[in-house]
């Protein structure tokens, strides 16, 4: 049988594809009968149902391996994780949690150019690179698909010539997959597909909107992920339910799905 990282892997090289984030064990079950063939977590999702900040260290390395193994347990489908900044503030330290990811038995794993440990700055390009080749080194003793982000037009760091500086970067590195969250329309993102020789994730929810799955993988995206947004609708269906419950109108629950669907 294939490992869970081939098979994720085997996505990528078959046109494009949707991998959806899912939040705990419950809405990753929901997914799979949805028909979905990889899911990604959701740091910013796991974090916000937890009670706790994304981006800030509050989740640590351990729990968010942990978390995304249950999701690979629970659905027998290929998980990438959310891996932020890998938790680390050395190469050294990347290396070790790409290797924990693949010993936990992930399919994939990202890293991107925030400081977590610094909430708010972008690493400099030197010391972003230096530790996506770290990341890569460890990534190819075990195969695990590697995602390397960079994450600074997003956050008004820098320019889409600097996203295009560091994601050619990455790819010739050796990143199986780069992206840039952010990027703010669809020219954009076909440049960023244009100019890399590796697949291109494109998340929705950030920058550009209104794209439709055909128009994106016609720009020459790989994989389209939903990231925190997914979790924010879901949650945004909690309060409209709320809503209507207070006022006294319970037919909405009507549409609740089964147990069998939950288990």
């Amino acid at each position: 049988m294939s490992s869970p990282a081939n098979v994720f892997r085997e996505l990528h090289e078959t046109g494009c594809f949707i991998v959806p984030n899912p939040w705990d064990v419950v809405s990753a079950r929901l997914l799979v009968h949805c028909g979905f063939k990889a899911l990604a977590t959701t740091s910013s999702g796991y974090a916000f149902t937890t009670g706790r900040r994304d981006s800030s260290r509050q989740i640590s390395r351990q729990e968010a391996i942990d978390h995304a193994s249950a999701l690979s347990r629970t659905t027998g489908l290929p998980v990438t994780l959310d891996g932020e900044d890998c938790f680390a503030d050395t190469p050294e330290g990347v290396a070790e949690t790409v290797a924990l990811a693949a010993k936990a038995g992930l399919a994939g794993i990202s890293i991107e150019d925030r400081d977590t440990s610094n909430p708010g700055r972008i690493r400099p390009y030197s010391e972003a690179l230096e530790r996506v080749q770290a990341a890569v080194l460890e990534a190819r003793k075990s195969g695990i698909v590697l995602t390397a982000r960079a994450d600074g037009l997003g956050k008004g760091a820098y320019d889409l010539d600097e996203v295009l500086r560091r994601l050619s970067a990455f790819a010739e590195a050796g990143a199986d997959v780069v992206y840039a969250p952010g990027l703010p329309d669809l020219e954009a993102i076909r440049t960023v597909c244009a100019s890399v020789p590796v697949p291109v994730n494109h998340v929705i929810g950030q920058g550009a909107s209104g794209l439709s799955f055909d128009q994106l993988a016609d720009a020459g995206v790989r994989r389209i992920s939903l990231g925190g947004s997914f979790t924010r609708a879901a949650l945004n269906a909690i309060n409209t339910l709320g809503q209507t419950i207070a006022a006294g109108d319970f037919t909405c629950l009507d549409a609740a799905p089964a147990w069998s669907r939950l288990c």
